[in-house]
């Protein structure tokens, strides 16, 4: 599946809401600033990744990544 900037950032705000978590919290626990939260959560496209993943992962955001069949070697 296919997800835009503007999908993850919905995903990451919403799921910051239900564990009741500010902006200014997530900033300070993940390490990164409260710009870079409020630019991540509108789908910024040029969005820092590495900050990204650790926005994800401090919220317990599963980010699973799959390679195209084909790509994949049989020994």
């Amino acid at each position: 599946m296919k997800y835009t900037p503007q999908q993850i950032g919905t995903l990451i705000k919403n799921t910051r809401k239900n564990l009741g978590v500010t902006q200014k919290d997530l900033a300070l626990t993940s390490g990164t600033g409260l710009r870079f939260i409020i630019d991540l959560e509108r789908g910024k496209e040029t969005c820092e990744f590495g900050k990204a993943l650790t926005i994800l992962q401090t919220l317990g955001i599963k980010l699973t990544l799959t390679p195209p069949l084909a790509s994949m070697k049989v020994e």
